[in-house]
Order: C-alpha cells, then structure tokens, then sequence
C-alpha cells in the first residue's frame, strides 16, 4: 500500500516553508513582479531554509534522510503555493547541485556538492530547453563532438534561470556519435560560451532567464556528468518533471484558495456568489483537478524514491499538470469576473504564469 504521511521533520520543514512563504513570498510577490526583479533579501531567507542540503547525503555536507524528492515535492509545492517565480529564482542552484547529486561522478560530487550545503548560495543553473517551435527534452539539437579529449559544444539554448551571474551551468547536448543526451559542465567565462539578452517573459517575471549560444565551446572531458559513464539523463529528466508537477500544483492550489475566498465573500443579488451553482461546481472541479495532480506528483517521487521506473509516470504527469495548471489559474480569473483581469489581485499573475509550465521542462529538479 502507498503511504504518504510525512515523517516529524518533513512536517518541521513544511512548516518552517509555509511560514516564509505566506510572510515573505506572498508579501513580495506583487512588486517582484512588477519590477521583475527578486528582492535579494527574500530568496536569502529562502535559502537559509536549508531544503537542499535535507537533499543531499551527509558525506557531502548534506543530511538527506533517503526520501529526497517526495521531501522536495512537498516543499516546492509549497514554495509555489506563495509564488512560484520566486520559488524557481530561489531554487535555481538546485538544478546544478542535484544533476551533479543524481548523475555525477564521486569526484564531481565531492568538489561541487558541499558547497550546496553552506548557508551562501552559490550561484549556478542548467540549460536543458532550446529555441525552437517544438522542442523535444529527449533529442536536443545542441551538439556535443569529441575531440582530442575534450567535448565540444555548439548550440542554442533559452529559458536558462541567472544565467548572466550563474558560476557554472550544466549544459545539455546529445553526443554526436551516440546519440545519448549528456550534461555538461561549463564555466562561466569559457570561450565560446555567450550570454544573450534577457528573456522578456509573460509571466515569471520575477527570475531572470536568459538565452545563451554555444560556439565550439570546449570543455575537459572530465567535465562531462558521470565521466567515462555518462549522463544519467533519463532520472533527471524525470525528477524535474516531478518538481514542475510540484509547482504547479501549488500554483493550482493558491489560485482555487483564493477564488474560493473571493466566492464566500462577495455578495451579489443578496447572496455569496459561491452559492451560485456555477461557481460551486467550477470550485469543485478546481479542486478535483488539483488533488489528482497532487497525487500523481506524490506517486511519481515515492516510486523516484524506492528506484522504480517512472517515466511513464512522469510523461503522464507532465501532460496532466500542464493543462491543470491552466484550468485552475483560469477559473479562479473566472470566479473573480471583473476583477480577476485587475493586477492588484493575484490571480492574473497565477494565470501567466501558469502557462509557462508547457514551455519549461527542465527548468527544476528534485
């Protein structure tokens, strides 16, 4: 049977998240986005949570009690739950640190990992998605060649979160030879390597994201996640479709929260709009929708957790979220009427940014 009621310190951690998110996330979410800019000392206090270093095993600084990402599931949803812009700005480094947690060698783990778990947060991120109209996470176009002991790369990428200040990025390429997608670790300031503009987003607006180009860009071999075994891409990519499930449902569930407020409160024709058959059934499929995610996100990071396939899970996964984050944030636009299109309310925010999650596969880890 499948359990999944959380031990005492996933309840502390929860706790301890929900407490920063209602009292800084939420309260900074709205200046956050319209400046799109996150206030430095909120992603701080994020960090200073200490979630990743509960990720990963104490030999390398961490204290991870074995179930990494049902932990993360649980606390990502809840970090979206206050806004999830600034939820992927905070936890960018993560996609770094956990590519190298999950694939990398004992070397890489060793040299890169412990920084993680310092209460700095190091300045890294992943390049997974590419700038084309369909892009597919399973063959990515950025090349990878080997040569003379080094790999080189060329290739485009977008979407990559602090990208213009990231120390490192773990780029993905598909080996020329193979045909295997490989992740690969490039310094900042590597020749060949450019930062582009800013990417001009609709919505998480509050974590910069930029475009980068790869031209004949040469890295060490030993810098290639996993060495001589390779990547082991399939587990990531996985996992991060367990983490955008995670998000959006703390999206889904802070859109039908509100909108369910919204209905008790506002009064129309002498009644609670809420009472309205409409709206209650709306609600309820809101919240039907959002439970179903939650489950399968639940399910997909307890079988991650015991080692058992799930890429079917989280294919399945990846589908379902992105179309329930956009029927919850729409409803709850719906549900406010008029003044769900007015930005002083949450929810048009939740709307945009909601319908990136179709678009940004890759962009976090558990």
């Amino acid at each position: 049977m499948i359990a999944f009621t959380p031990t005492n310190e996933q309840k502390m951690l929860i706790d301890a998240i929900h407490r920063y998110t209602e009292n800084q996330l939420r309260k900074s979410a709205h200046d956050a986005d319209e400046a799109s800019e996150a206030p430095a000392d909120v992603i701080t206090k994020g960090w200073e949570l200490g979630l990743l270093p509960g990720m990963i095993p104490d030999q390398y600084g961490g204290y991870s009690d074995g179930q990494a990402a049902i932990t993360g599931a649980l606390a990502l949803e809840e970090l979206a739950w206050g806004d999830v812009a600034l939820a992927v700005n905070m936890w960018a480094p993560a996609s770094f640190a956990l590519a190298i947690m999950h694939s990398g060698t004992e070397e890489q783990k060793q040299t890169y990992l412990p920084a993680f778990c310092d209460v700095d947060r190091p300045l890294a991120s992943a390049a997974l998605i590419e700038p084309s109209v369909v892009f597919d996470p399973w063959r990515p176009k950025t090349s990878a060649v080997r040569q003379n002991g080094h790999i080189v790369l060329n290739g485009e990428k977008t979407y990559v979160p602090l990208a213009n200040e990231a120390e490192r990025i773990v780029v993905y390429a598909t080996d020329s030879e193979t045909g295997k997608v490989d992740g690969y670790i490039v310094e900042q300031g590597t020749v060949g390597l450019t930062i582009g503009e800013r990417n001009k987003l609709m919505g998480f607006r509050a974590v910069p994201m930029y475009s980068l180009s790869l031209n004949d860009v040469s890295v060490p071999a030993e810098k290639r996640l996993g060495g001589d075994e390779g990547t082991d891409y399939r587990t990531i990519l996985n996992r991060s479709r367990i983490a955008l499930g995670a998000l959006a449902v703390g999206v889904g569930r802070a859109s039908l929260e509100y909108a369910r407020d919204y209905a008790r409160e506002r009064v129309q024709f002498g009644a609670p709009i809420g009472t309205k058959q409409a709206i209650a059934f709306r609600l309820a499929e809101v919240a039907i929708e959002v439970d179903a995610a939650r489950l399968m996100v639940w399910e997909a990071a307890w079988k991650a957790d015991k080692g058992e396939p799930i890429t079917q899970d989280t294919t399945i996964l990846k589908q379902y979220i992105d179309k329930m984050a956009m029927f919850a944030t729409d409803s709850g636009v719906q549900v406010l009427g008029g003044h769900g299109y007015i930005r002083e309310h949450p929810v048009e925010r939740w709307l945009r940014n909601a319908r990136g999650f179709a678009a940004l596969d890759g962009l976090a880890l558990v």
